[in-house]
């Protein structure tokens, strides 16, 4: 009998495991077995790895040929074993060095023809090779580029299987294709001067931009709630090059190329109203798929229409809120993927949205009322730090609204505050206010100069234990943003008037 190995990855979540490929040739009838856990897609790779190596002028044996998967416990899924099973059972049958594929994992779908096509998660996968000590990759040539953003590997490019054996044999591999152009910027740009008045609720954006706070928008509709949220990514700082790497391998999860290098910008989320638990925290049959707040993983998540959700998907956002990530537990793995997202909701005051208006007529039963805005629990609502009511504009238009501030005039106030937060927070392993546990607020960081106002509110039943953490965290942001080194009553009133929803000062500090 005649054995070789070849390396992969396998992925659960974002847990990368190395996969050792195992072929063995033996006596008897033509047949081929593959073994370990395998799922459809990658069962199929027999018919196509073997229509593969006919056009590369690689005779398959003709002898029963097996395919071990190891840990032959672990489930595997996808297309990106077909190389690793093809040089397996090449060296197997003598068409290639076994000791070539040592410490080299492969990552590629095969074509009948003998392409090899891109697949899906190859920036984890080979994150998770390097983390393993690999130091030599083979991808498809469309993702070289993506490939090249991993440290410490030598990478060969592949566009064919017959590319692959010259690179068993010691050559090159092909060359990465140019960077194609990007299409030109849309001239509608969004940004934060596209919204018509609205500064309290421009002030509130900003706060909840410098110190990561979520938000609540609420008011009639057509008041600029979506324009707002949806504007909220242009005033973010971008991305440092840990969270890069984290938010892009997700997205080479999901299937995109990163041919133009990593995910610099804060990525933005915003699901249908109709979205299930599965597309919102991330599901799927055998191993459970990222979903919409890991999409928004360092970014923004918002939820439009927010009493219009399913409530026990609203309710699945608890612990994602809380530990920032979901941990997805299925029968033959758990897959766990983070979800450190900024949640902005948005909903209007009855399901016709004149509830609040004055001079409009509202036809809506208060049981119908009631019910409505119960749909977003009071778990949920007490999570989310910033609650700003958004009230019609009353200006004309066309000829009286004047131009606001732009979004890069915004970004710049908001930058300057976070780098205020890291300097303070770096020792403690932190980044902004709002991931500043309870006991480090009390205890690692000065306590505001007039805590007694807190302690009034609270002795009046009127603000819970959480919500005092969150005022607190809130007058912390509102004093980075006023260049101030410790919160006073000043900004404990404004954190506090943010915090229940009651009218401030635009830009108080």
């Amino acid at each position: 009998m005649s054995q070789a190995r070849a390396w992969s990855v396998a992925l659960v979540g974002m847990q990368a495991t190395m996969v050792e490929v195992e072929a063995a040739i033996g006596s008897g009838l033509p047949s081929t077995v593959m073994v370990g856990l395998p799922d459809l897609a990658l069962s199929e790779a027999k018919a196509r790895c073997r229509a593969a190596m006919a056009s590369a002028h690689q005779s398959w044996p003709s002898n029963p040929v097996t395919i071990n998967l190891s840990p032959a416990a672990l489930p595997k899924a996808g297309s990106h074993y077909d190389l690793s099973i093809a040089a397996a059972v090449a060296a197997a049958n003598q068409r290639c060095e076994p000791s070539s594929l040592e410490n080299l994992a492969m990552f590629g779908e095969l074509g009948l023809d003998g392409r090899v096509r891109n697949v899906l998660g190859l920036l984890p996968a080979l994150l998770g090779a390097a983390r393993h000590g690999f130091t030599r990759a083979v991808v498809p040539a469309g993702q070289l580029h993506e490939a090249s953003l991993v440290e410490g590997l030598t990478v060969y490019g592949v566009a064919d299987l017959s590319d692959l054996f010259a690179v068993l044999e010691g050559g090159p591999g092909v060359s990465a294709e140019p960077i194609r152009e990007r299409e030109p910027e849309s001239l509608l740009r969004l940004d934060l001067a596209d919204v018509v008045g609205q500064g309290e609720a421009k002030w509130a954006l900003e706060v909840a931009a410098a110190g990561r706070h979520h938000l609540y928008l609420h008011g009639p509709p057509g008041v600029g709630k979506t324009l707002l949220a949806e504007r909220l990514p242009s005033i973010l700082p971008e991305l440092s090059a840990e969270e890069a790497l984290e938010v892009s391998a997700i997205y080479s999860l999901l299937g995109l190329n990163l041919e133009a290098g990593l995910i610099r910008r804060p990525p933005f989320a915003d699901p249908h109203h109709t979205a299930s638990i599965a597309s919102l925290v991330g599901g799927g049959a055998r191993v459970a798929a990222p979903g919409a707040v890991s999409r928004a993983h360092h970014g923004v998540l918002f939820l439009d229409e927010a009493p219009e959700f399913p409530p026990k998907a609203l309710e699945a956002l608890r612990v994602p809120l809380e530990s920032g990530r979901v941990v997805l537990a299925r029968a033959n793995a758990t897959a766990v993927y983070p979800a450190q997202f900024q949640l902005v909701l948005a909903a209007n005051p009855c399901p016709c949205g004149n509830a609040s208006t004055v001079g409009a007529e509202c036809h809506c039963p208060p049981m119908v009322v009631r019910r409505y805005r119960s749909r977003v629990s009071g778990p949920i609502l007490d999570r989310v730090d910033v609650h700003q009511l958004l009230r019609p504009v009353r200006v004309n238009l066309l000829s009286e609204a004047a131009p606001g501030e732009s979004s890069a005039v915004v970004a710049e106030r908001v930058a300057l505050a976070r780098q205020r937060q890291l300097r303070r927070l770096a020792p403690l392993g932190l980044r902004t206010n709002a991931q500043v546990p309870g006991s480090v607020l009390r205890k690692r960081l000065p306590a505001p100069t007039d805590p007694d106002l807190l302690t009034t509110v609270v002795q009046r039943g009127q603000l819970s234990v959480r919500g005092v953490d969150k005022v607190v965290r809130l007058a912390w942001t509102i004093a980075d943003l006023a260049g101030v080194d410790r919160p006073g009553r000043s900004q404990l009133q404004t954190a506090l008037a943010l915090r229940r929803g009651e009218p401030h000062e635009a830009g108080a500090a």
